[in-house]
Order: structure tokens, then C-alpha cells, then sequence
């Protein structure tokens, strides 16, 4: 185990440091850069103070640690410039520390800083060759990785910058290059440059071991220092390359992370074939005879050394040479000082000599395509790098999302979300042929906007390559935007005519009022924003099913979703209030960002591309009781030390008063129930739904519906605007127009489940009211134009059975009710049969005259009931007969005469 006190030696190690190693790599640099005057008193003495008045102190900054994204206690996905995981000095093994230390620094724990031995020996070994060459001490190095990391925290992309007549031109550079040239700036600077870098470094190392104890600053470089590629710190590494954390090394493993940091990305083993890939491009290989080639031969002197000495075979010496050669001779350099301090016997050191290298390689996945949920991730990460929670500038948010080690908890919930990508996978296809097919699903809660899940039947990947090759990959989030996610959006259809619905009122209309929602030519629409619409050209718009329409309420139009009724309510309205209407609900603009206009008749019925996300927030509005909550997606941010972050600013906010919201419920319920259009998509669980459908010219379909507690939208169509007709297609046992309604089904029913519901209150009777109108009279019209005249008064008409009447066939012999009825109610008319009449009044006359005269008027079924009377005549009286005359009779009906007389036969 290292120790952590300084020696006398180390003491005075430091002393030396600030004082006689200035003047010492004063003049020796001063050799190197003015060698005319390297050895005057002036040179040596510029030197010195060039080195004093560099900058002393050095504050590490915090690691750049991998953003972690989780939801609920899982990790959703991670990313990283650096993957790093952060140790204590008593999670690593010692046998770490002998390794490094002997290799790299082995009088650490003496020195103060700087190695004066090692600094010397490489300053002149520089000074002969004009290049710098090691002998850093591992403060040094710890130095050099904390400036390179502070450059890399810095690195962004560049534009390119033509030459001037005092600066030259430089290149484009991307963030990738700009991080790469970081690393390559403090290993690679030559000439005076790399020598006033090495200075700069011993400067801060002398401060630095003032400021930490030994140990700390050990700690500090193998959790900082590279293994190859993005994989930083001693924790990672072994975790990377053998699949074991930092405290379960063995000897063989420590030695090869220990002669790995010299030059990382040529010693790594994580090479596909286990071969080095040298700068040449050429590979290592073992020869055909089976020996190593000369490259290698080199590398691995001390393996010759032990055969040489009978200690090993020639056998194990090509099996521990195979493969990562120039790293085995690393590992045996390693083994060796190990030796020669005392650290390992020599027994261990032939031991991990002849045993292969033999990495298992176990990556640290990073990305949304390693996520269970890559749709959701894209957009978590799409809201992290545009919005000013994680940064002002754009770089500041990459840094968050790539540098900072933020912790961010989102809102997903995995038992919502695997049931709705279950669902999704047994019913969408990924692709299918002949158009396009894309879907997705996604579940708010409705009182506060968290997305619980988010599902597409596509597979995430952001090769543009892969996406164009095989149509069941994609990488754009249908649910999302132009901003966020990629889509446009997709025309919302039926879905749309909540807003209408809301407004309708808003502007205190009944859902019981009646309209004409037949198909005809559409109405002129006011809209007092951009102007209104006027129908110059017998414009129509058609119902779905060419329904051709009915007089009925908007409560009806909703359940049937009848376009005709919609259009009629909207011709009563103001289209900018209905724009504004969907504005404050969430959907004030299209998927692509342009604004809801409502300038064109074909927007009440929903031919703007929106996003689903947001449609599903404006039902969340109504079954929220009128309180619309921003879309949410991460309920949490702290950084590594834990600490709590600000995360996006989302709001809910009061848009609809609840008596409003109510019935709008009242309405939406009645899709879902007694034969409305989304009937198929009701869970039937117990838990009260509301719901609207909409289809969009046969290639876009979707089913939006929600509890009290949770919104689900499911939209299925032409994800790349194709206009592929779904209907008579099928896939997996479901007509594609149809799979909206099962997939809704599913995801609620999950939602349902661990979310529950409430009954929706009850609607405003004020905005349920029936108004009654006058009924115009129209017996003894014809039939045709009874009908007509009573529908252009707002009624619906229903034609009854005959009824007596003089006259027959084609007029009106009576209607029901008449005077005045509920607008809108039905009137009932009845054609005459030709078969009524009046009973002739007879009574007082004598019996033949009677019969005469009621046989005259088409009575012919005659009786006589008699009555004596001594004071009647003798041909009889008729005193009554039964119906009474005067009162309306078919013809056929038969009439009885009471008649007085003196004596009845």
C-alpha cells in the first residue's frame, strides 16, 4: 500500500521545486530555445524568472462525469464525452497503485512535485533531439490531464477562418476534432512550446502537492487519467476491459491499465481480432510458421529473456504473445519495475508474463438506441439541449447532457410504458408494404402533464443509412414536433373539432340546439383575424361513410362526428376565437411551428398537421376540469454531488371555466358509448372515458382518449406524408384504419389500471337547454312540401299513417304537435286517405229523409234504434243518431239513427 507522508527528501524535493528546479529548467530550456548564450548568468537568470512569474495555482475542476438518464429506478440511457466512474483510494486494489507507481512515478513519495532525476534526464534527452520525451512525475501527469480535460470542457465546433495578414487560416472543425485537439495539443507540442508547457506543468505540480496530500492526488489522476478512447478513470477501465470493478484487479490486469496511460489509444485491447492497429494501418499477425513477427519481437524482449533462461517454453511464449503484442510488452515493462521494487515476486511476475491477454470487453452503452424507450429518451434529450434550464448557449447544454454527470429523472412510467409497447408491437407492424405505416401511442397524467409513456411501431436508429435501406427504422419521434422530436405532425381530423366544441360554448350555445348538419354546399365562415371564408365555388365538404348529413344537436354531430354539424356550428362562430380556443389548450401552432389560423373551412374538421403530444394535452384540459398542464418530462435534475438542479419550467394553468369543461365531457363521452365512433377503443374497465376519433382522407387515423387521470393518444398513418389509403388493408388480423381503436384500448386500459379514474361532473344544465320555435301549419300542403317547409324551419320530420281525411294521396291531413315545439324536435304529418267525412246532422227528420241524406254523404252502414213515443208521427222522428252529426267519421263507419214513433215494428 502507498504511503502518504512526505519524507525529509520529499520536503526538500519540494523546496528544490520552486527554487533550484527554476534555475535548472531555466537554463535548460534556455539551452534548448537561445543555445548561443545557454550558459551565461543572463539566459540562466531570464529563465528563472520567465518560470517564477508563470501561473502557480491550479484548482482541479470537477470531473467530467456521464449524464444519466433514468426512469423510475432504472436507467434509461446514458451519455458521455467521458465514461467515468469516480472511486474512493480504498475501492481500488493496491496492487493498482504498486502498478503505477512503479512504472510511472516510482519516487512519488519522495519527491515534491517533480521528479528532478527523471525531469532532468528527459529535459536533456529533449534538448538533444528537439522533441519533448516523458519523465513526467505523476503530479505532473495529473496536471496535464486536468488542463486537458479543462480544454476538452471548452471544445465546440468551429466555423472555418480565411487567412488575414496576421493570422492564418484555420479549418472547419466539428466538436469531435475540436475534443481530439486537445488531447493532441498537450501530448504532441514540440519546441519551445513543449518546453514551457513541461514547465508550466512542474509550476502547478509544485503548488498542487502544497495544496493535496499524496494520496489525494493519486486518487485524483487514476480517476482522471485516459484508457483508450472515451473510457476515463481506473473504475471504467477495469469495468470496460475486464468486466470487474477497480477493487477486484489481479496483478496481470493492474499492469496492463498501468502501461496503458502512457500512450492509451495505442495500448488498448479492445481492438476487433485482438490485434494493434499501428499508425502505419498494417496489423500485427504471428508469422505462418507460428512464430512472432519482428514488430512484436521487440515489444516482448522479456519474454525471449525468460525462455532464454529455461524458465518458460517456447509454447507459453507464443500463447502469452498472441495478439495485443506491443501491449504485452507494456504489461511485462510494468511487471518488471514491479519486480524490481519489491512489489511482486518473481515467481508472480512469470506467471502474469505468460498468461494472454484476455479482455472482456463489457461496454458502457450510451445513446437513446441502447434505451428501452428511444422515442421518449430522443425527446428528453431534445428538450435538454434546447431548453435554458441546462444552459444558455447551446454548448452549455452539451455539456450537460455529455460532461456534467447529471443525474435527470423523468416521468416515464415502465409499468404504463411496457404495457403500451406491448400492445404496439402485437398489433402495428414495424413496416409494411406499399405505404409508409407508422404509429404511436403516448399516455399524459392528466392533472399534471407528466408523460408516462411514449411507444412507436418503428425501430430507433439515427443511422440515416439504416432508416433509408429498411423502413421499419426510423429516427424521427411521431409525437413530437419540428422542434423536439423531428415530425411535422399529421393532419388531426375529427380530433380537431374539440376546439369548435369548446367555443361553441364558450359563446354559451346548447348542446341540445338544433342545426342543419345535411351535406350541401359549406357555409361562409366569419373569421376576424384574417378574413372570412366565403364559398364562391359550391364548395363540400363530406361526411364520413358519405353520410349525407341530418338535421340534429352538436351533441349528436359529436357522437357521430358528423363534419356537416360541425361545419354548420362553426358558420354560427368566429374561426379566430376558435384559433385562439386551441391556442390556450395547447395547439396554437402546427407541428412544423407555423400558427393556427382557422382561415379555411377545411381546419374545423382538422386538415393541420399537429403534434400528438399536443393533442393529447388539450384532452388532458377538458378531463382535467378546464386546467391545461404543459407537456412534462423530467421531474428531477441533480448534479454529482446530488444537489438539485432547476429543471424546464412547465405550467398549469386555468383555460376553461368548469362548467365548460364539464360539458364538453359530457359530449366527448358519448363517442365512447351507445354506438359513438370510439366505442371499439373503451376499455370498459369501470373507469369513465371520454374520447374523440379522427380520419383524415383515409391515410391518417387516431384515437384520442382520456380518464379524469390520464390522456391517451394513438395516431396511425403515412409517416412521411404519403396519402396511401389504410382502409381494406390489413396486418396482423387488423384492417390498418382500425388499428387506432385496439392500440387506445390497450394503453388506457394500462393507464386505467395504475391510474384510476373519477366520474366526470356533471354538464351545465344552462348548456343542455332545448329552445322551442313556432311549427309552421302545413296541412293540406303536399307531403314534399310539408317536409321542406319544416326542415328549413329546423325541425326533422317524420311522415305517419293515414289518417281520414276527404281528401287523399299526396297532402297533409294533419301534423303533430303544432303551435310550437322544442327547435329541432320532430314534427310528425299524416297523409289523408281519401275516407273521412262528416256525419250529416239529421236529427228532425223523418227516417226515410234521414237515411237519404246520409247515404248521400258516403254513409252507407245504416241502423235504426227505435223508441215509441204517442206523440210522434207515424213514419217516425229522428232525434239522434251515433256519431253525432258534425263529427268527423270514415265513411265507412257504420251510423245508427234513434227514431221516436207511435208504435216500432
Amino acid at each position: 500500500m502507498p504511503e502518504n507522508k512526505r519524507t525529509a527528501s520529499g520536503a526538500l524535493g519540494g523546496i528544490v521545486g520552486l527554487v533550484g528546479l527554476s534555475a535548472a529548467a531555466g537554463v535548460l530550456v534556455t539551452a534548448a530555445v537561445t543555445p548561443a548564450i545557454a550558459v551565461s548568468g543572463l539566459a540562466a537568470s531570464s529563465a528563472i524568472t520567465i518560470f517564477d512569474n508563470m501561473p502557480s495555482y491550479l484548482q482541479p475542476d470537477q470531473l467530467m462525469l456521464p449524464t444519466t438518464i433514468t426512469a423510475g429506478d432504472q436507467v434509461l440511457a446514458k451519455f458521455y464525452d467521458q465514461n467515468r466512474s469516480p472511486v474512493t483510494f480504498d475501492q481500488i486494489n493496491p496492487v493498482m497503485y504498486d502498478a503505477i507507481l512503479s512504472s510511472e512515478d516510482p519516487r512519488y513519495y519522495q519527491h515534491g512535485g517533480v521528479d528532478l532525476i527523471g525531469t532532468t534526464r528527459a529535459l536533456l534527452s529533449n534538448a538533444a533531439g528537439g522533441e519533448t520525451q516523458g519523465g513526467s512525475s505523476i503530479s505532473q501527469q495529473y496536471v496535464k490531464n486536468v488542463l486537458v480535460q479543462r480544454c476538452e470542457r471548452d471544445a465546440k465546433a468551429t466555423d472555418a477562418v480565411e487567412a488575414t495578414d496576421t493570422t492564418p487560416a484555420k479549418p472547419a472543425m466539428t466538436r469531435d476534432e475540436a475534443l481530439r485537439a486537445c488531447a493532441d495539443e498537450a501530448i504532441q507540442a514540440q519546441g519551445a512550446a513543449g518546453y514551457q508547457r513541461k514547465l508550466q506543468e512542474m509550476r502547478y505540480a509544485v503548488q498542487l502537492e502544497k495544496q493535496y496530500t499524496k494520496d489525494q492526488i493519486l486518487l485524483g489522476y487514476l480517476n482522471i487519467a485516459n484508457f483508450g478512447g472515451v473510457t476515463y478513470g481506473i473504475d471504467a477501465a477495469a469495468r470496460y476491459y475486464f468486466n470487474v470493478p477497480a477493487s477486484q484487479l489481479n496483478i496481470g490486469q493492474a499492469a496492463i491499465l498501468a502501461g496503458m496511460v502512457q500512450n492509451p489509444n495505442r495500448f488498448r485491447i479492445d481492438r476487433e481480432g485482438g490485434s494493434i492497429v499501428y499508425d502505419d494501418g498494417t496489423t500485427e499477425n504471428k508469422k505462418a510458421d507460428g512464430s512472432i513477427d519482428d514488430v512484436a519481437q521487440d515489444t516482448i524482449q522479456g519474454l525471449y529473456t525468460l525462455r532464454d533462461n529455461g524458465e518458460i517454453t517456447q509454447e507459453q511464449l507464443v500463447n502469452a504473445a498472441d495478439g495485443y503484442s506491443e501491449t504485452k510488452g507494456r504489461q511485462l515493462y510494468v511487471l518488471s519495475r514491479m519486480e524490481a521494487d519489491g512489489k511482486i515476486t518473481h515467481e508472480q511476475y512469470v506467471q502474469y508474463a505468460i498468461e494472454p491477454i484476455t479482455p472482456q470487453i463489457t461496454p458502457t452503452e450510451q445513446g437513446c438506441g441502447a434505451s428501452k424507450a428511444p422515442y421518449f429518451c430522443q425527446l428528453v434529450v431534445g428538450q435538454i439541449l434546447s431548453d435554458p434550464a441546462f444552459g444558455a448557449e447551446d454548448d452549455d447544454r452539451v455539456r450537460a447532457l455529455r460532461q456534467d454527470g447529471l443525474t435527470i429523472q423523468t416521468t416515464l412510467d415502465w409499468r404504463v410504458q411496457d404495457a403500451a409497447q406491448s400492445t404496439m408491437n402485437d398489433i402495428v407492424p414495424a413496416s409494411t408494404d406499399g405505404l409508409a405505416l407508422g404509429s404511436t401511442a403516448l399516455t399524459l397524467e392528466a392533472k399534471t402533464g407528466r408523460v408516462l409513456a411514449l411507444t412507436q411501431n418503428t425501430k430507433f436508429t439515427q443511422d440515416p443509412t439504416q432508416a433509408a435501406s429498411d423502413p421499419s427504422y426510423n429516427s424521427i419521434v411521431f409525437a413530437g414536433d419540428k422542434d423536439n422530436g423531428g415530425s411535422i405532425g399529421f393532419n388531426a381530423g375529427s380530433t380537431f373539432k374539440i376546439f369548435t366544441l369548446v367555443d361553441w360554448l364558450e359563446k354559451g350555445n346548447s348542446l341540445n340546439a338544433q342545426l342543419n348538419g345535411r351535406l350541401g354546399p359549406v357555409p361562409n365562415m366569419k373569421n376576424s383575424c384574417f378574413g372570412d371564408w366565403i364559398n364562391t365555388t359550391n364548395y363540400k365538404i363530406n361526411n364520413f361513410a358519405n353520410n349525407p348529413g341530418y338535421y340534429g344537436t352538436p351533441l349528436r354531430f359529436t357522437k357521430d362526428s358528423l363534419n356537416t354539424g360541425y361545419l354548420a356550428m362553426a358558420a354560427q362562430l368566429d374561426l379566430c376565437d376558435v384559433a385562439n380556443v386551441a391556442k390556450k389548450m395547447g395547439v396554437g401552432t402546427t407541428g412544423d411551428g407555423n400558427p393556427i389560423k382557422m382561415n379555411v373551412a377545411n381546419e374545423v374538421i382538422g386538415s393541420d398537421n399537429v403534434s400528438p403530444l399536443a393533442m393529447a394535452g388539450a384532452f388532458a384540459t377538458v378531463a382535467n376540469g378546464g386546467s391545461h398542464c404543459q407537456p412534462k418530462l423530467i421531474d428531477k435534475v441533480t448534479d454529482a454531488d446530488g444537489a438539485e438542479r432547476p429543471i424546464p419550467a412547465r405550467t398549469c394553468e386555468t383555460v376553461l371555466t368548469p362548467e365548460i369543461a364539464a360539458t364538453a365531457a359530457y359530449a366527448l363521452q358519448g363517442v365512447m358509448s351507445g354506438g359513438g365512433t370510439g366505442q371499439a377503443a373503451n376499455p370498459n374497465d369501470g373507469t369513465p372515458v371520454l374520447g374523440k376519433t379522427g380520419t383524415h382522407e383515409a391515410h391518417e387515423t387516431w384515437m384520442i382518449e382520456s380518464s379524469t387521470n390520464a390522456t391517451t393518444a394513438v395516431w396511425v398513418g403515412n409517416w412521411d406524408g404519403g396519402q396511401e389509403t389504410l382502409f381494406g388493408k390489413y396486418a396482423n388480423g387488423y384492417q390498418l384504419s382500425d388499428m387506432r381503436y385496439a392500440v387506445a384500448k390497450g394503453v388506457q386500459s394500462a393507464a386505467d389500471e395504475f391510474y384510476g379514474g373519477d366520474r366526470f361532473p356533471d354538464p351545465a344544465q344552462n348548456l343542455l337547454r332545448t329552445q322551442s320555435k313556432d311549427v309552421p301549419n302545413v296541412v293540406g300542403r303536399s307531403i314534399d312540401d310539408a317536409w321542406n317547409t319544416l326542415q328549413n324551419a329546423g325541425f326533422s320530420v317524420t311522415v305517419g299513417d293515414p289518417v281520414d281525411a276527404e281528401f287523399g294521396g299526396d297532402r297533409v291531413a294533419a301534423q303533430n304537435p303544432s303551435g310550437s315545439a322544442p327547435a329541432g324536435g320532430n314534427i310528425t304529418i299524416n297523409p289523408g286517405n281519401g275516407q273521412g267525412g262528416t256525419v250529416p246532422d239529421v236529427t228532425g227528420q223523418n227516417l226515410n229523409a234521414a237515411q237519404a241524406a246520409l247515404k248521400s254523404a258516403g254513409y252507407n252502414t245504416l241502423s235504426v234504434s227505435c223508441k215509441e213515443d204517442g206523440g210522434a208521427p207515424d213514419d217516425g222522428r229522428v232525434t239522434a243518431t251515433n256519431p253525432a252529426g258534425g263529427t268527423s267519421a270514415n265513411k265507412s263507419t257504420a251510423i245508427v239513427l234513434e227514431v221516436a214513433k207511435k208504435k216500432c215494428q
